[in-house]
């Protein structure tokens, strides 16, 4: 699995070279399950996952003071020694002036308890420039009862947190993030800015066929929108774009679109 991925890597023209392999460990796999029209029951297959081996000798050997932006996501946060690791690289990578991103990414069966997810994204604000989530994974930042984590489908990266999420977003940004991307699914997304400013971004109307992905889809895009100097809503509708193509083919990396792709996307769709 792991020479599939670095293949695949080389084959776009992303660099590989600081990617290290992990003896003895396994890449991590995702089962996912199509069952229309709503629901895509998941499968995670994380025994001894290599991701999780990531240490800080793994950070001090690749090129984070020449980066732009660094992402990170809250999975990278449930155990060590990638936990320490992840926090490293963002401490060097945002003395380097980098812009730090936090995709909030709740695994429920990822965590031995739910409530230890937020403790962890918590732990790591202060150090954070901008937060992407959904509503849900907003919520369990600062959940504090577990029993209040809902999951139909065995949809484990879908956990449902009741309430409201405005307070949630007030909490999150007073630990010093500027920005928040609150996912909205098919209303699109919310900015949030620390000075209390907001901007709603439309979605796009497709169909879904299939929902691994789109997330990621949807980071891609914001942040090359923010790298290219836009502004948060156009660069925002990039992500919508990025995010409704994929949820309308079966596959994730594979189906992402190419930026002229994304364009043509959103110019049939009303623009920007």
């Amino acid at each position: 699995m792991g020479d599939f991925v670095l293949s695949f890597l080389n084959k776009e023209g992303v660099a590989t070279q600081y990617i290290p392999r992990k003896p003895g460990a396994r890449t991590g796999a995702v089962v996912l399950g199509i069952e229309p029209p709503d629901k895509f029951p998941l499968v995670f297959y994380r025994d001894n996952a290599a991701d999780i081996q990531l240490t800080i000798d793994d950070v001090l050997a690749a090129p984070l003071a020449d980066t732009r932006v660094f992402e990170f996501a809250g999975t990278n946060l449930s155990k060590e020694p990638v936990r320490s690791a992840t926090l490293f690289a963002a401490e060097i990578a945002r003395q380097a002036s980098a812009t730090i991103v936090l995709d909030l990414d709740f695994r429920l069966d990822q965590w031995h308890d739910p409530r230890a997810f937020g403790a962890a994204i918590r732990s790591a604000l202060r150090g954070v420039d901008l937060i992407i989530g959904t509503e849900d994974e907003i919520k369990a930042a600062l959940l504090s009862d577990p029993s209040q984590v809902q999951v139909a489908h065995s949809q484990m990266s879908d956990a449902h947190v009741p309430g409201d999420s405005a307070p949630a977003i007030a909490a999150l940004l007073a630990y010093g993030p500027q920005v928040l991307i609150e996912k909205r699914g098919p209303l699109g997304a919310r900015v949030h800015l620390a000075s209390g400013e907001q901007h709603d971004v439309p979605g796009f109307t497709v169909p879904v066929y299939n929902v691994v992905g789109a997330g990621d889809a949807f980071a891609a895009g914001c942040l090359y929108g923010y790298i290219r100097g836009w502004d948060w809503p156009k660069a925002v509708r990039l992500g919508n774009a990025c995010g409704a193509i994929v949820v309308t083919r079966h596959g994730c990396a594979s189906a992402m679109a190419y930026e002229a792709e994304a364009l043509q996307f959103i110019a049939a769709h009303g623009g920007f």
